[in-house]
């Protein structure tokens, strides 16, 4: 038998640190929101925010370095590089100091300043592009100029993910329901920034059998809505989203829209008055993402309540809302994007005291 090569043994360790990894940050919280006993609902937040990263993009960046490493495409001197606007580049730069391998971040200069410090904290640099649509042609130049491996993202999320099982986010989520009034849930409603997600939730649910539906909670100015009501994936917007790290200007290649059954468009002051709303009901802190989550999970609770359907709902916490301190959660920053929060906050709070949705 031949030998092996040094770069195959450590493209072997290289998996072997990503396994032990995930082995000790094997899952995440399953929160209950609180909702009236007399609805017969049941609402759960999927806490993401405690990966080591901070972020449900954390089980992305492992998923996506993982493909690239049996794929080929990753050995021990090759530099990584990322189109992203944040999250999941931080995750992606903690990854690559594991494995020792150099790593590149293309962002929008409208990237938060918290996710700038963290790229760099991991040993990461970032790439800065005037535009967000720049992003995937910058990120696809320097991986060719330097010799280095482009992750791809928007591409390779629904690939990368193993949608079968092997403790990904669907797969925890059910088995952390398993002793649970209902443990096969009514509703899974997410977001997409990639659309990995959805996909994973989306395969899952039918390769199961489980009749649960997916929902996919869409951002002003994202593509994915008209995307998916039209059929038409070359529909775009050529407007970046506000919501950090999720909606895109264009329907990215992972998005898979034949595994959605549902789009809830919802409005961008509508998701941050949603994280305040959270954050005063629980005391968990959550970024903008996560309150498109829970606005448009609120919304389909009570379509439940109107048609007499009692069962359980999960949404996610996508990151933490320490993030976003001097945008999302800055009384300055909103009144300088024209937000008015007051309307979508009276609409939650009526529907929490009354079941009625005014929205």
């Amino acid at each position: 038998m031949a030998p092996t090569s040094p770069d195959a043994d450590w493209v072997r360790d290289a998996i072997r640190l990503l396994e032990a990894d995930a082995n000790r940050s094997t899952d995440t919280h399953l929160h209950v929101f609180p909702l009236p006993a007399a609805w017969g609902i049941d609402l759960y937040l999927k806490d993401e925010s405690v990966h080591p990263t901070g972020s449900l993009k954390h089980r992305l960046a492992r998923s996506l370095i993982m493909y690239g490493l049996v794929n080929g495409r990753i050995g021990p001197t090759t530099r990584l590089i990322e189109a992203s606007s944040g999250s999941t580049a931080v995750s992606e730069a903690y990854f690559a100091r594991m494995l020792g391998l150099g790593f590149t971040a293309v962002v929008p200069r409208s990237t938060s300043p918290e996710k700038i410090e963290m790229i760099e904290f991991y040993g990461g640099t970032c790439h800065y592009v005037d535009r967000g649509p720049d992003m995937y042609g910058e990120a696809a130049r320097l991986a060719a100029e330097c010799g280095g491996h482009y992750l791809d993202q928007f591409t390779d999320a629904e690939r990368a993910t193993d949608w079968r099982g092997n403790n990904n986010i669907a797969e925890s989520v059910f088995n952390q329901l398993d002793q649970e009034r209902y443990p096969v849930p009514t509703w899974i409603v997410v977001s997409a920034g990639t659309g990995g997600t959805s996909a994973t939730f989306g395969r899952y649910v039918r390769y199961r059998r489980h009749a649960t539906r997916v929902a996919v909670a869409d951002p002003e100015h994202s593509a994915f809505f008209g995307g998916w009501s039209t059929g038409d994936l070359t529909h775009t917007t050529g407007k970046p989203s506000r919501i950090e790290g999720i909606g895109r200007p264009r329907v990215e290649p992972s998005f898979v829209p034949t595994v959605v059954d549902e789009m809830v468009q919802v409005p961008d002051a509508a998701s941050l008055a949603a994280i305040r709303l959270l954050r005063s009901r629980t005391r968990h802190w959550a970024g903008g993402s996560t309150g498109t989550n829970l606005y448009a999970a609120f919304a389909l609770i009570a379509r439940m309540l109107e048609a007499g359907e009692k069962g359980s709902v999960v949404t996610l916490i996508c990151d933490s809302g320490e993030r976003y301190a001097h945008t999302y959660y800055d009384e300055g920053w909103l009144a300088e994007q024209g937000f008015d929060l007051a309307p979508h906050t009276r609409v939650m709070e009526e529907f929490l005291a009354t079941g009625r949705w005014t929205a």
